[in-house]
């Protein structure tokens, strides 16, 4: 590879963590299982293999690497769930490390753009939903209460 290559990859890198940064500050906030350094690592880990697999391999089949660390991501991403008395946990985080090695990949095949685009939309489900849903459960629990 040459150096200038490398210098472009450095830089889709650098976005990378940035955008894994937004995915991951939103599990930290909350305090969840995997926060803000699984969301950087995981973003970053794909988006580096998902880069050796296009410019290191050229003659290879990419898309091998793709779906082992999609494969790879769902176990880590299962490690988080916690079940207790019946009930699943942490779902949402497993899903989120999930997608932000989706967002790691994306950006490692030079598709920035859909890259911003997907973690605006990550940020949405994982902000404006949760309130949604939060507001919604406020409301049907206030009606158990009163029952």
């Amino acid at each position: 590879m040459s150096l200038i290559l490398q210098i472009e990859l450095i830089l889709q890198l650098i976005l990378c963590v940035f955008l894994s940064m937004l995915i991951g500050l939103d599990r930290e906030r909350l305090q969840k299982s995997a926060g803000l350094r699984t969301h950087l690592l995981t973003g970053l880990g794909a988006c580096l293999f998902t880069i050796l697999s296009v410019h290191a391999f050229p003659n290879a089949d990419t898309s091998r690497v793709a779906s082992n660390v999609v494969t790879g991501i769902g176990f880590l991403g299962a490690g988080t769930i916690i079940q207790r008395r019946f009930a699943t946990h942490d779902l949402t985080t497993a899903a989120s490390i999930w997608v932000t090695a989706a967002v790691g990949m994306a950006v490692g095949t030079g598709a920035w753009l859909l890259a911003i685009a997907a973690t605006v939309i990550i940020w949405f489900i994982l902000g404006v939903i949760r309130r949604f849903e939060r507001e919604k459960g406020g409301e049907l629990s206030a009606t158990n209460h009163a029952s």
